[in-house]
């Protein structure tokens, strides 16, 4: 299957929407007062957190094994801290494909049973992302496997673009979208809709300070590799991926890093201000919103909230963040 940009599309997006009405409703365009006056704009909340396996990714995975039963693939192959993989062995289920997922060691326990639940075969090995990677590289070609590539494949994007056609028809005329960016699915659909229906939108990425590859070859407009420490799994990469960064190092208008401390806060004020518990990557979004609140002041502004499967450490962490009621001490 051609993996590559040329089939990422605003006409493949509508096409993929058809597909997964029969599977997703529409998740929620929220409005919270108390953050429209914390970050003073008008904050929409997007709550992707509440799609079935917690996150954005399922649209992705439904979409793209729609296209591949069609095919007679036999079964899947991934690689993932966690969300992505839990998106393939669900979808994977829901059309009778087998599905292997490959993840680093001591990842997200939470997010490791998901997989299991999900009846996926799931493989540890490796200390980080890419490492994972690299095995599955290997075991596709041994058992016969369709590898899904967390990225570089158009129709997981045309899928998880679906989002972002639900949020431009409820609040047509946004000033700000604000996205975060770990291999960079979400940040090509969200371009791929936005860019063309409203073109004078500003979108801005979000990754963490420790895991910084994507806003790094967007700064130097090449791909590029870093060090990848951080907590946050959705948005823990070591480096950018060629078809999402093809569409992005170009069309993101701003790009945010957050510190370890700044990601745990948005678990924090997600939880205080919206009553959701979310993980580091999916309330990324909001903690950057608070950061560049200035920059902000009198829009109208989308975040997106990606996911909501953070572990009983994280949660805990995160809840010992000094906060007051207008948000946090230290903001």
């Amino acid at each position: 299957m051609n993996k590559g940009h040329e089939l990422i599309s605003l006409s493949n997006a509508l096409g993929a929407r058809e597909i997964l009405k029969k599977f997703l409703a529409p998740t929620p365009l929220r409005q919270y007062p108390s953050l429209d006056r914390l970050i003073g704009a008008k904050i929409f909340v997007k709550h992707e957190n509440h799609n079935p396996t917690g996150t954005f990714k399922i649209r992705g995975g439904i979409n793209l094994m729609h296209q591949l039963r069609g095919m007679g693939t036999k079964g899947v192959i991934t690689y993932s801290t966690g969300n992505h993989g839990t998106s393939v062995a669900t979808s994977a289920k829901m059309f009778d494909l087998k599905a292997v997922v490959v993840v680093p060691e001591k990842s997200n326990p939470l997010k490791i049973q998901s997989i299991k639940d999900a009846g996926a075969e799931l493989i540890e090995h490796g200390k980080d992302f890419e490492a994972a990677g690299r095995k599955v590289t290997q075991l596709a070609d041994e058992r016969g496997l369709y590898f899904v590539h967390p990225a570089n494949e158009a129709h997981l994007i045309n899928g998880v673009a679906t989002e972002f056609l639900e949020i431009v028809e409820m609040v047509p005329d946004i000033d700000t979208m604000i996205i975060p960016i770990g291999a960079g699915s979400e940040a090509a659909a969200a371009i791929t809709v936005l860019k063309q229906i409203c073109p004078k939108i500003e979108i801005i990425g979000v990754q963490a300070q420790a895991s910084k590859a994507a806003y790094l070859s967007w700064k130097q407009k090449k791909i590029v590799s870093a060090s990848n420490t951080t907590f946050a799994g959705g948005v823990a990469t070591g480096t950018a991926y060629e078809v999402p960064f093809s569409l992005y190092k170009n069309a993101l208008d701003d790009f945010v890093l957050l510190t370890e401390k700044e990601l745990y806060q948005g678990i924090a004020l997600a939880a205080h201000h919206t009553r959701n518990l979310t993980e580091g990557a999916g309330s990324a979004c909001l903690r950057a919103a608070l950061k560049i609140r200035d920059r902000l002041h009198g829009k109208k502004v989308v975040i997106q909230m990606s996911g909501g499967n953070a572990s009983g450490h994280e949660l805990q962490k995160a809840m010992t963040q000094p906060c007051l009621e207008s948000g946090f001490v230290d903001y």
